[in-house]
């Protein structure tokens, strides 16, 4: 199975929205417990207006992933050497487009400079970014929302 990753355009955004806003609705059930409220809080910025927004930062470099034509996954990574968004469309889970975009991202961060990247995952991703060799900074107490994890980049 192929994908096409490349850098996300400003025409991209209603797909990206729609992608980011699905994800978080339909697989993240163990950090917002289906709770609407922490829902509406976690994707207010994830609308096509939003994603305007995150397009026009600067320092904030954003990818997609396509599968036959759509846009499935969407992630970014920052100036700062972090990844800042991995999010699939439930319809491409367990397809390797996280894995492929992931492995896009952290490429890029190297191809910067960084020897190291780093990001924050919910409880839903800390065991796919274990898999993919990414460790954790310390373990969250009860409060924390998300684990900080680094990884080695490169060779």
């Amino acid at each position: 199975m192929s994908f096409l990753i490349r850098e996300a355009q400003r025409e991209d955004a209603s797909a990206m929205s729609a992608v980011l806003i699905a994800s978080i609705t339909e697989l993240c059930h163990a950090d917002h417990g289906d709770d609407r409220e922490k829902i509406a809080d976690w994707t207010a910025n994830k609308t096509p207006a939003g994603i305007l927004d995150m397009l026009a930062r600067e320092g904030f470099f954003m990818a997609v992933a396509e599968l036959d034509g759509q846009i499935v996954a969407v992630g970014a990574t920052t100036a700062a050497g972090e990844i800042a968004l991995n999010y699939v469309a439930p319809s491409a889970r367990f397809r390797g487009v996280s894995k492929a975009l992931l492995a896009h991202m952290e490429a890029d961060l190297a191809s910067r400079g960084f020897a190291e990247g780093k990001l924050r995952a919910t409880t839903t991703a800390k065991t796919f970014y274990f898999a993919q060799g990414w460790s954790a900074d310390t373990l969250p107490d009860g409060a924390a929302a998300c684990f900080a994890m680094h990884k080695r980049l490169g060779r």
